[in-house]
This record gives structure tokens, sequence and C-alpha cells, in this order.
């Protein structure tokens, strides 16, 4: 039923690359801590880095428990479903860090990212994620879904912001700055992009 690979190379990596859609998830060390589960999507907005590092960009919303999961410890676990054609679930376990926009890491790797335009969604960091474990499993359970289009509502509601509406906007969110479990969130304010 399940296999684990030593890379993600091939069918694998043209599989998650295929997928409209993928899931997050993230936990603090603290055992009575929240563990956060995140859809993500916007066609164009993960990439393949190598063999065994992926990326994902991380653009404006209502919190930041991601960020703050993975400033704390890292740990982090993607998933992929297939909801259309054979059934598959692929997960990456791993470690994760988030690339803040001051990093002078962050324009090599938005450059890897050349079929979205991350301006007008509010961009905040690239989560990058080096895989320690790579499986998938079955899947049967998993019902088929139409993919019918991309959502327009995201980019529609940042488009109109700049850095400083956007840090206007995020310091008015409770879970921004800091995570519900008291962590350190996104460093505010916004750094501006490095060049």
């Amino acid at each position: 039923m399940g296999k684990t690979y030593e890379r993600i190379d091939g069918r694998l990596r043209t599989f998650i690359e295929e997928q409209p859609l993928f899931f997050t998830a993230t936990a603090p060390l603290s055992g009575d801590g929240r563990v956060n589960l995140s859809p993500k999507g916007l066609k164009g907005s993960f990439a393949v880095l190598d063999e065994l590092t992926v990326a994902y960009l991380d653009f404006a919303g209502s919190n930041a428990e991601t960020i703050a999961h993975l400033r704390e410890n890292g740990r982090i676990t993607l998933m992929w479903c297939a909801f259309q054609g054979p059934p598959n679930i692929v997960r990456v376990h791993g470690r994760g860090e988030p690339v803040f926009r001051d990093d002078p890491r962050f324009p090599e790797l938005l450059a890897r990212f050349p079929g979205i335009d991350p301006g007008p969604h509010g961009l905040r960091a690239v989560i990058v994620v080096h895989a320690e474990l790579v499986r998938d499993t079955c899947g049967y359970a998993v019902p088929f879904m139409a993919y019918e289009e991309e959502r327009d509502l995201h980019e529609r509601r940042f488009a109109r912001e700049d850095d400083a509406s956007l840090n206007e906007y995020f310091t008015k969110k409770e879970h921004i700055a800091t995570s519900m479990d008291g962590l350190p969130g996104l460093p505010l304010p916004l750094p501006p992009a490095s060049v």
C-alpha cells in the first residue's frame, strides 16, 4: 500500500506539481499547544527546489501559525491528495523555515516561482521545507472532486495593499505577530523585500 521514497523526482514530483491544492500541518512543542492545519493553493505558488527540498509562497492572511511553529521547532508535514485520476496521497515530513523578505536568500528563492505574480497577494515569506521522510499511501477513501478554477478573491483583496497598509492590517490581527499559543509569529513591521 504505502511506499517510502528517497527523493522527490519522476512520477512523484509530477504528481505533487500538478495538484492545485496541498495541506500543511505544524504544531508547537508544548503538549497543550494547538496543531495547525492549513490548505494552500494559488497556482504557481509551490515549487520543487531539488530532490529533497520544496518551497511555497506564504501570503497575507489572518494568522501566522505555520510561521510561528516553524520559528520555534521547524517541524512540518505537507500533504497532497489525488481528487482526480488514480487514488494517491503523498506526504513530505520535514523541517521548514520561513525565509522573510529581508533575507539575502529571498530574491533567489522568489525567482523559483515564475508562474505567479506575488505582488497582489501580500507576500510575507517563502517557506522552505527540507524533506526527511517522503511517503505515499493509497488514498482509496479520498473522493473524486473536480477542479474548476482558481478563486480570485485573495488577489482582489490584497492587490490594493502596499507595505504600509499591510503592516497596518497585520498589526490589527490578533495572531499575526504572536501565535494563538503566544509564540513569535511574523516579524513586524513587515521588512522591505531584499533586492
